[in-house]
């Protein structure tokens, strides 16, 4: 009864988070709902007995892949966008899809609720973390080692993209530096060119 009740309060935050993520105008808005969204979702593994994909959740998704949405937008600096006219139709299609979402969740609950219970063995649970560890650490030990190389690559990939300077900057601090020595005449030249 406790675990019903918490999964619909749960499922009601997650509810009222991704409607606020679509209705905000500002995508900074939209980023914080999201991960309103995420960790109802993670409250909600926990409640399944998954306690590993809740971590997961929370620190992959509403930690590292948010901070870098949010990044994304800080970078970006969207400026506020006029509203088309020439695009109204879609509000009407729009409706109607989410008409037939509609009946698509409660077709899904009639189902659920007229299935027939079966008792849950919390020691052959999916989520659980000793099972996902030892697997990982046998059975799946080279595509581990694999997606830590890549995510290495990744890493020192974007940290030599951040520091490179662009390209005038560059001829900038090249031109200051040869008027500093007095090189000036010898900017045009072709050993000193980028």
């Amino acid at each position: 009864m406790v675990t019903t009740a918490l999964f619909f309060l749960f499922a009601g935050l997650a509810i009222a988070c991704a409607i606020s993520l679509v209705y905000h105008k500002n995508p900074l808005y939209s980023a914080i709902s999201l991960v309103g969204v995420l960790i109802a979702l993670a409250c909600i593994y926990v409640t399944l007995a998954a306690p590993f994909i809740a971590a997961v959740q929370i620190l992959i998704y509403a930690g590292a892949i948010m901070v870098l949405v949010v990044f994304v937008i800080m970078l970006l600096n969207l400026e506020e966008d006029k509203p088309l006219n020439r695009l109204r139709y879609l509000y009407a299609v729009g409706g109607g899809l989410g008409l037939v979402l509609l009946a698509q969740t409660f077709f899904i609950f009639y189902a659920v609720m007229r299935a027939p219970k079966q008792a849950v063995n919390p020691d052959e649970t999916v989520g659980n973390t000793l099972s996902i560890g030892s697997a990982m650490f046998t059975e799946y030990l080279l595509p581990v080692e694999i997606v830590g190389i890549l995510l290495l690559m990744a890493i020192v990939g974007s940290v030599i993209l951040a520091r490179r300077f662009s390209q005038p900057h560059l001829e900038l601090v090249v031109d200051n530096e040869l008027e500093r020595r007095g090189e000036g005449e010898e900017k045009d030249d072709y050993r000193i060119a980028l």
